[in-house]
């Protein structure tokens, strides 16, 4: 399930997903904000038992294929695929990885990754569960208006 007008404890805005197998594993994306009008930056949270990772300043450049597209097509295959989709920033600080399985539910795994410089190279990755139509096609939409700022 996604919340497209996620306050956090700090009170800002964000998009939270919660995997509707259990909701103590989830994804958000917060603390967005832009240096100019060719790129957005926001930190992105997983969650989950035992689990905290936080990013910061992950990329999104308007020249790119954006992650809200990405979802996008995920919704518009609602009936199904064969393998896996995979997305993931151009510095490689997010990745998603998309699997369909019978009965009209998408499993998305999201790994971040801090950049190069960071101390001690490591990566986190949790699963969300969503259903492959509606909750999907809504997380779509969520993310590409925290990423647009509000923006239609």
């Amino acid at each position: 399930m996604t919340s497209p007008h996620d306050d956090g404890a700090d009170g800002k805005p964000g998009v939270a997903v919660r995997c509707q197998e259990n909701r103590s594993v989830g994804v958000r994306f917060c603390d967005r904000f832009a240096f100019d009008a060719d790129s957005v930056h926001y930190a992105v949270e997983l969650s989950a038992p035992g689990l905290t990772a936080r990013v910061d300043e992950v990329v999104a450049w308007i020249w790119d294929a954006d992650l809200g597209a990405y979802l996008e097509e995920l919704a518009e295959g609602y009936r199904g695929w064969d393998g896996e989709r995979r997305w993931r920033t151009d510095d490689g600080d997010l990745s998603v990885s998309a699997v369909f399985r019978p009965g009209g539910h998408v499993g998305l795994t999201w790994t971040v990754r801090p950049w190069y410089e960071a101390a001690g190279g490591w990566s986190a990755s949790v699963t969300t569960w969503l259903e492959a139509g509606e909750q999907l096609a809504a997380l779509a939409s969520d993310v590409r208006h925290f990423l647009a700022g509000g923006r239609p």
